[in-house]
C-alpha cells in the first residue's frame, strides 16, 4: 500500500474530506480536514478516520498510523 491509496480510501469513505498523506510501506501519517469534525471530541474524529482503514490495520497492511484531524476553520487558522 502507498500513501496515495490511503488517501483515496479515506476520501471515498469520509465524504467531503481533504486528505494529506505521507509515509510508505506499512507506516503512514494522515491529516484529514472535514466539516464533519465540527463539535466532535478528538477521539471521535480519530475513530471516524480509523473506521475507513480498519480492515487494513487488522490484516497488517497498515502497521502504524498517525492521524491529525481538523475542521476547515481550524485548518485555515493553522495555515495562517
Amino acid at each position: 500500500m502507498n500513501a496515495e491509496e490511503v488517501k483515496t480510501i479515506i476520501e471515498s469513505q469520509l465524504q467531503g474530506s481533504e486528505v494529506i498523506t505521507g509515509g510508505e510501506g506499512c507506516s503512514f501519517e494522515v491529516t484529514v480536514i472535514n466539516e464533519q469534525f465540527t463539535g466532535l471530541m478528538p477521539v471521535k474524529k480519530q475513530q471516524l478516520v480509523y473506521q475507513c482503514l480498519n480492515e487494513y490495520i487488522a490484516d497488517g497492511t497498515i502497521h502504524a498510523l498517525t492521524i491529525k484531524t481538523y475542521t476547515p476553520e481550524q485548518w485555515k487558522k493553522l495555515q495562517g
